[in-house]
């Protein structure tokens, strides 16, 4: 399934920027063939978070969801390798997007009636965190009482502390906060969303039976967590599934997104 990060796919409509740097830019996809549906989907990509790899290679995903009625914005943000990416520098830059997007929708014309986030491995960290950023201390630079209508992580690292202890791709949360959850746990506190539950958002958590880069177990032990918390949250295990068959629209996993951003909020 990974032949999907190398499928080439129409570019977006539109790119707009939310800040100074490079790469804190988002691409925009309209609704094709048809009236929009009246949804805003912000895809959040994966790569654990590493500037090795960018929004690019969810262009077949994107490029579908437009086909299907949505509206999509998917945004880059700095990452581990890349400067000021990391922390706090890949929060900073969601949070501001976040902030933005209602100036950006705007001024492109983008009217909708509700938002789903939707991330892939780290991009479904990113995408609960700021789903979370309102259980964040009253201080924090993060903290917004904004909430999405929904939530969809696929094949999330939907606990920081977990992709550090089972030391998923080489300590990559590590690399991401600048430690192991032992050596800094007030950032893991603030950043980690099995630490900020409950969402108090409609949460979907689809996952691959056969996913060797974020093993299922993942979604599993955040599910318990959060419908502990009182959250209302679905888990959906795909078998056979891997890691990146989850963002190909040709693949099984299709239907089953489709469905998890309707029925969500």
């Amino acid at each position: 399934m990974s032949e999907v990060l190398n499928r080439p796919s129409p570019p977006p409509d539109h790119t707009a920027h939310y800040g100074s740097h490079r790469e804190q830019v988002v691409d925009l996809r309209m609704p094709k063939e048809g009236p929009a549906n009246g949804t805003l989907v912000v895809l959040i990509h994966g790569g654990f978070w590493r500037a090795a790899y960018d929004r690019t290679h969810t262009g077949p995903l994107a490029d579908a969801l437009a086909a299907a009625g949505y509206t999509l914005a998917v945004p880059e943000y700095r990452r581990v390798g890349s400067f000021g990416g990391g922390w706090p520098g890949t929060f900073d830059d969601l949070s501001v997007f976040l902030e933005m997007l209602p100036l950006i929708s705007t001024a492109h014309g983008i009217r909708t009636k509700r938002t789903v986030l939707v991330g892939h491995s780290a991009g479904g960290h990113l995408a609960l965190w700021a789903a979370a950023r309102h259980r964040l201390p009253a201080g924090s630079n993060w903290r917004t009482d904004w909430r999405p209508d929904a939530v969809v992580a696929l094949a999330g690292c939907s606990s920081l502390a977990l992709t550090d202890v089972w030391e998923l791709s080489r300590g990559a949360a590590a690399e991401l906060l600048g430690g192991g959850v032992n050596d800094v746990p007030e950032r893991y506190a603030l950043a980690d969303p099995g630490a900020l539950l409950p969402l108090g958002v409609p949460v979907t958590l689809l996952h691959g039976t056969m996913d060797d880069d974020v093993p299922v177990d993942m979604s599993r032990e955040f599910a318990g967590l959060a419908q502990r918390s009182g959250d209302p949250v679905r888990l959906v295990e795909l078998p056979g599934m891997d890691h990146f068959g989850l963002i190909d629209p040709l693949s099984t996993a299709w239907p089953h997104l489709l469905e998890a951003i309707d029925d969500g909020g």
